[in-house]
């Protein structure tokens, strides 16, 4: 679902509840009949968990966004590292190159391709602000494991230029038994961005936050 019109959604359902819970505190009576108790059902419990689903659903699709997770300032020296002018930062060709949704970039790469991937990152996005929000956030943030070659042939398998480039060693690269990392090491590299020029244009999208 857009996270517009997901909005939209959720607001038209709340008035809606709202709408219908006062009718039925106005006029109590009309629970008392077959179609009034069907209101009454729908305005105190149909509507209540439609809004909760809708509500969870719109801020799940708008937390893929790099928008939102450029939001917190803790994340904005990664958000700077995309513009970074340097073709061997992955990172950053990636996102200058459009090799990734630029409105997704940080979702499309840090989220698992797994059965559960989305459910284990929104678990681990909520321990981000736990720790955030008891001030302790750490001075360099580290993955809470290896970075899995999954997360990179779920754009680049099949690729010809991957194809014909790892043709030799694409069996140890898809067991994640070679880390696409060996060759590809340069990442974020937000702790020398002070280093490299910008290419303005490639500058993400921010907004505040906490």
């Amino acid at each position: 679902m857009d996270a517009t019109l997901g909005w939209y959604l959720l607001v038209t359902l709340v008035l809606v509840g709202i709408g219908f819970a006062m009718l039925v505190v106005a006029q109590p009576r009309l629970v008392t009949r077959s179609g009034g108790q069907a209101m009454a059902f729908l305005a105190l419990f149909v509507l209540p968990v439609t809004c909760l689903w809708a509500g969870v659903s719109t801020h799940l699709e708008s937390s893929k966004s790099t928008e939102f997770c450029l939001s917190c300032h803790v994340m904005e020296p990664y958000g700077e590292s995309l513009a970074i002018d340097d073709e061997f930062a992955l990172p950053a060709s990636h996102f200058q190159n459009r090799r990734i949704d630029r409105d997704r970039a940080c979702y499309t790469c840090h989220t698992q391709y797994t059965m559960y991937g989305d459910l284990a990152a929104k678990i681990n996005g909520v321990r981000h602000l736990l720790v955030y929000y008891r001030g302790a956030t750490p001075e360099t943030i580290e993955l809470y494991e290896p970075y899995h070659n999954r997360e990179c042939l779920h754009c680049h398998a099949g690729a010809r230029l991957y194809e014909e480039m790892h043709a030799e060693d694409r069996a140890e690269i898809e067991s994640n038994e070679l880390s696409c990392l060996e060759c590809h090491d340069m990442s974020h590299e937000v702790a020398s961005l002070a280093d490299y020029d910008r290419w303005p244009t490639a500058e993400p999208t921010r907004t505040e936050g906490p």
